[in-house]
Parts: structure tokens; sequence; C-alpha cells
């Protein structure tokens, strides 16, 4: 109400300037009659921001693209891609979690690292390549996929015709394994690549949906995927428009 009413008191008061002004000059003049040389100047008016400083623009560079827009089209993730950009660290701790890499491997048209069921989902989108690694913690494993294709519709395709399994990498003092039992696996996708995980017992034993242990190296191993992955679209995003890379 308060702020009503000297809104009110304000027309009032610029009502009776403005009849005072026409009734000047009782020899029949009107303010129009006024030569225009008479009138205040834009320059003579009370500036509210007298005194305060100049406002100032400080000149930025626009924020990088979404990191999603790097890695979703092979004219734009251009980026040299291999086990070493992928893969580059011996160890690593995934919510607090240490993996040791164990063997890498980098397979051309994809299908000789797939066993039936996703060979030929990954032959049937024209996988391009398939860049596995092996992680070790405590006597379990899992092994990391990530395949690569021409765009990002392709690879979510690929995610949703998903069917197992990834073949299980082997070597430097890692035992052949999940090849003849029970392992956990997980697909997912992101950008033009989609990444698939298969997890389970060094000592060959079997890891069934009661085997949790086995279960969370399997996310941890899909965890890591995504994260190079997307630090590889952060990476070209910051490229792009000058920046320092995260």
């Amino acid at each position: 109400m308060i702020i009503g009413g000297s809104a009110l008191a304000t027309v009032v008061v610029a009502g009776i300037v403005a009849i005072a002004v026409v009734n000047e000059g009782a020899g029949g003049g009107s303010a129009s009659d006024k030569p225009s040389d008479s009138l205040p100047t834009p320059e003579d008016l009370p500036s509210s921001t007298a005194g305060q400083p100049e406002p100032t623009f400080k000149d930025e560079p626009p924020p990088p693209p979404p990191p999603r827009d790097f890695v979703s089209d092979t004219k734009r993730d251009t980026a040299p891609l291999s086990i070493a950009t992928l893969y580059p660290n011996k160890s690593v701790t995934i919510n607090g979690r240490p993996y040791k890499r164990a063997a890498t491997d980098t397979s051309k048209g994809c299908t000789d690292a797939a066993h039936a069921g996703l060979g030929p989902v990954l032959s049937k989108n024209d996988c391009d390549r398939l860049f596995r690694a092996t992680y070790t913690r405590g006597g379990l494993a899992v092994t990391v996929g990530i395949a690569v294709f021409d765009d990002a519709r392709t690879a979510s395709a690929v995610k949703k015709q998903y069917k197992p399994n990834l073949v299980a990498l082997k070597g430097n003092g890692v035992p052949d394994f999940c090849r003849t039992v029970t392992c956990r696996t997980t697909a997912n996708s992101y950008g033009r690549y989609a990444y698939f995980t298969i997890s389970g017992r060094t000592n060959g034993k079997p890891s069934t949906a009661a085997d949790k242990s086995a279960e969370q190296a399997g996310r941890d191993g899909s965890t890591y995927a995504y994260a190079r992955i997307l630090q590889r679209g952060k990476d070209q995003a910051a490229k792009a428009v000058g920046a320092s890379p995260e």
C-alpha cells in the first residue's frame, strides 16, 4: 500500500506542474508557443546515476559447447583415439576402490572381441574398433570394452540391442576368466561410443547374482569407461575455445 500511495502522489504532482506550465502567459500564449531552444536539454536534466561509476564490461570468451557434442560425430571427434588415450593409467581408483590395469587390446572390426550374442550386433551397426582393458582388484577382474561408431544414434541403438557379451581379456598375470562360468555384464553408451564390461572371479568360480563384489567391479569399470569418454569430450571442447582442459 505504501508503494501505491507514492505512485499516486507522483501522478498528482506531475499533473499540477503540467497545468501550471500551460496556464503561464496570460496574453494568450501557450506552452507550445515557446521556442524549442528554451526547453531544457537532456544534459540539463538531473541524472539518477550522477556520481556513480560508469559500467564496465569484461570481454570473456563464450563457454565451450557441451562435451557430448564433440564425441557424438566423427566430424567433430578428431582427437587421437587409441588405448593410450582411452586407458592411460596403470592404476585407477574408482569410488574409493583401487584397480590395476593388467592387459589391453585393440580389435579392428570388433567381432573377434565379442561372443556370439554381441558380435552380430556390433557387426550390423558397423563397429569400427573395440578397445579393451582388464583391471584387477582382490581376486576380481573386469574387462572394459569401448566400441566406436560413426554417430551417437548408432551407439545408442547398440546399447538397446545388446546381447552378452564382451570377451574377457586375459594377460599379464590375469588368467583366462569368465569363459565357461557365469559372470556379471553391463552395457551403456555415450556419444558415438558404446561401452561394455564383463567381471568375475580370477579363481574360475562363477559370479552369480549373489556375488555383489563382482557386480560392483562391473559397475566400476562402466563408470571408468564413461569418465574417459566424457573427458575426451571435455578436452576437445576446451581446445575449441582455447581454454585449458579440466
